[in-house]
């Protein structure tokens, strides 16, 4: 039987339902064998081929199964013993260790490395380190220039460089003149750029 009440501020009569319980609905799968009525609750591999593909089945036909399955049936002992060597490495090509030239163009290996960029191909014989490019603020490139520097230049060079132009401009260096003082300034203060920037 359901009540009526009034809500004065819903201005509506709210009618309460009857508690009703209702069973879930729950699908079984069945047994993946015919004329079996069991639920199919476990998964086993189709075959060796096709190990991630699964049948499912009932507890009694995933015993009877997993008691008749033999990974290796219909195997030569040659081929058990070449999967057996191969599941150590887990089914992935090695190479001997020393054989750095093996399967490269011109290398004495006898192995075959997949190319598909053209990583170790044979125009590409220039093997010096690129130097990184930078990402640059003005000011670091005003002390780079002021400095007379490439800038990719590499941290010895930065310093090697400060140390000439200091030599150079200080009027200690050049009995002196302080003609190059202004310079000096310069020098001093690009350096200071860079090695605050963290470049140095």
């Amino acid at each position: 039987m359901t009540k009526s009440r009034y809500s004065p501020r819903l201005g509506v009569d709210i009618r309460i339902k009857p508690d009703v319980k209702l069973e879930p609905s729950v699908k079984v799968r069945p047994c993946g064998i015919a004329g079996c009525r069991e639920e199919g609750a476990f998964r086993v591999p189709k075959s060796r081929e096709a190990l991630s593909t699964y049948v499912w089945l009932c507890l009694a036909h995933a015993r009877a199964h997993n008691e008749k399955w033999d990974y290796f049936a219909g195997m030569s002992e040659a081929e058990i013993e070449r999967f057996r060597n191969e599941a150590t490495v887990g089914h992935r090509p090695t190479w001997p260790l020393g054989k750095r030239a093996a399967g490269l163009s011109g290398g004495s290996g006898t192995y075959h490395v997949e190319d598909g960029y053209a990583i170790f191909a044979e125009a590409d014989t220039d093997l010096t380190p690129r130097r990184p490019q930078r990402v640059l603020t003005r000011l670091q490139r005003q002390a780079f220039d002021i400095l007379n520097l490439d800038c990719s230049a590499t941290l010895n060079e930065i310093k090697a460089r400060y140390k000439e132009l200091v030599k150079r401009f200080h009027p200690d260096a050049n009995g002196g003149d302080r003609g190059a003082e202004e310079r000096l300034k310069q020098v001093i203060k690009a350096y200071g750029v860079l090695r605050a920037s963290g470049l140095t």
